[in-house]
């Protein structure tokens, strides 16, 4: 997940959003969304989550492990409760296409897939937890620049979770959303390996919540987002293309696809073939510059 900037007024605006569209716990513990229904139910259940992710981590599909399912449906389901505007805006065939960009962004971030892996490479997503390479930490997504969530010394903010959420001021920002304060996760960051529902949330709030210059990627998929003129210029263009663009635009967009881009492409191709729905149009970024080029 590439860099990203975050102003004061800006991290004030996402709390006017969460606060206008969820419900509160009332303990004073933060922003513990409580109460909300999901349609995540209507497009997925046990056999079919199984179907598509049978080497999630901890699976116990096909060989014995006492490891506990991380990557379970019922996580997914849960943290989904917390947004309910995911999946519920638009017609059916608009949710099903949120649905499967959302599944082809978190399988291919988190991918242990290659050409000739038992089953396809596609049945390989949400098979690690934290961003390979990063055991001892990476102090590269460490931003000293960034007054507002400053980096703690020591600490790593590398990849975790289904989109690997990287970099101190989104750890900080998705913070002060699900907790109401900036530390916890500025402090420990690898909670979000611990705790399956906390992982999946951070996902979904990257995904739901715009991240200005960019749009967030539930406008892109539900057809609310319209380009400017600045993106008509740049080529930026409604489509699953351009949530790759708000995901990793800076390494992946504006230039030929590479092959990890490639089966990011493929991969929503696979579910909306699963889900028996067209991709749309602009699925590639290819000829988009990315979104911090204004």
């Amino acid at each position: 997940m590439q860099k990203r900037t975050f102003s004061r007024f800006f991290i004030l605006l996402l709390c006017c959003l969460f606060c206008r569209n969820f419900s509160f716990s009332q303990k004073g513990q933060g922003l513990k969304y409580i109460n909300n229904k999901t349609n995540l139910g209507k497009y997925l259940d046990e056999e079919m989550w199984n179907e598509l992710f049978p080497n999630r981590d901890g699976a116990v599909l096909s060989k014995k492990t006492s490891k506990a399912d991380f990557y379970s449906l019922k996580a997914f389901m849960m943290a989904a409760a917390k947004f309910p505007l995911f999946l519920a805006e638009g017609d059916d065939e608009t949710r099903k296409r949120e649905l499967c960009a959302f599944l082809a962004n978190i399988a291919q971030e988190t991918s242990a897939g290659w050409d000739a892996a038992p089953g396809g490479y596609f049945k390989w997503g949400l098979f690690y937890i934290e961003e390979q390479g990063c055991d001892k930490g990476c102090s590269q997504y460490s931003d000293a620049g960034n007054r507002e969530f400053y980096p703690v010394k020591n600490v790593s903010y590398h990849g975790r979770g289904p989109s690997q959420l990287s970099w101190n001021y989104n750890y900080g920002a998705f913070s002060m959303a699900y907790y109401g304060v900036k530390d916890t996760l500025l402090n420990d960051p690898d909670l979000l390996a611990k705790d399956a529902v906390l992982a999946f949330a951070s996902a979904l709030w990257f995904w739901m919540i715009p991240q200005q210059p960019k749009p967030s990627c539930h406008d892109i998929m539900c057809n609310k987002w319209k380009p400017s003129a600045a993106d008509v210029q740049k080529g930026r263009k409604p489509g699953f293309g351009a949530t790759v663009n708000v995901i990793n635009g800076g390494i992946e967009c504006g230039k030929p696809s590479g092959e990890k881009t490639k089966y990011r492409y493929q991969y929503y191709q696979y579910f909306c073939r699963y889900f028996n729905v067209s991709p749309g149009d602009n699925i590639e970024c290819t000829d988009q510059r990315p979104f911090t080029e204004q």
